[in-house]
């Protein structure tokens, strides 16, 4: 036995083509999210009314919406970096809990405000739909990117890494609506926002786990 496992060794290490090392979790976020900033930056100055977004955001509450939004998808992508990596803790996934908290408290105030100011209209569907879909539609491709750079590194708990990367694009692609939404926001938008965050990051955590169970079938 010890002879046909030495033997097993150095074919496979007779075999082995040269690693590429994987750079530092931190510098492979960041390069992922300038280039997302590039391209959201190009969709924002191009074709959202900045002149209305301006005004809203005289609001230090809508501030902090936007604050938390944004902390909540920067930092879920660099703690699902770090997750990807064998050796990093799972404390890793609470890093975007505190902003993501933050974003919740004062979207929640502010539909609160916009109830007490409107009346039954702050539960009206208006324009949630529209929300919805554009927070969908802008994670996906955010999404498909940043899933296979996470998969480079063989997650040992690739659903883990894909929930949280997924709730990353999905912070992200809801602070780029903020761009795009001309009125304060609604219970029913917000509700809007919380399902598609929820079938965004669920959904790549799923993807991962039949891609999981497909691998090991067919080992």
């Amino acid at each position: 036995m010890p002879d046909s496992t030495d033997r097993l060794i150095e074919r496979l290490a007779a075999d082995a083509g040269p690693v590429r090392r994987l750079r530092p979790p931190s510098i492979r976020a960041l390069r992922w999210l300038l280039a997302v900033a590039v391209v959201a930056a190009i969709a924002v100055f191009g074709f959202s009314n900045l002149d209305g977004f301006m005004n809203r955001s005289r609001d230090p509450k809508m501030v902090l919406e936007l604050i938390g939004a944004a902390l909540t998808g920067i930092l879920a992508v660099v703690a699902a970096f770090h997750l990807s990596l064998p050796d990093r803790s799972p404390a890793w996934a609470l890093l975007p809990l505190p902003p993501f908290a933050l974003w919740l408290a004062s979207s929640g105030y502010n539909c609160y405000r916009y109830w007490v100011t409107y009346g039954p209209d702050g539960w009206h569907l208006g324009e949630s739909a529209e929300c919805f879909r554009f927070i969908v539609l802008v994670s996906v491709p955010l999404g498909i990117s940043l899933l296979f750079l996470l998969r480079r590194a063989c997650p040992l708990n690739p659903v883990r890494v894909a929930f949280v990367g997924g709730l990353g694009v999905a912070g992200i692609a809801a602070f780029v609506l903020q761009f795009f939404h001309p009125f304060d926001i609604t219970f029913m938008d917000l509700g809007a926002q919380l399902v598609a965050i929820g079938i965004v990051a669920s959904a790549a955590a799923l993807i991962e786990s039949r891609a999981q169970r497909r691998a090991s079938r067919a080992r």
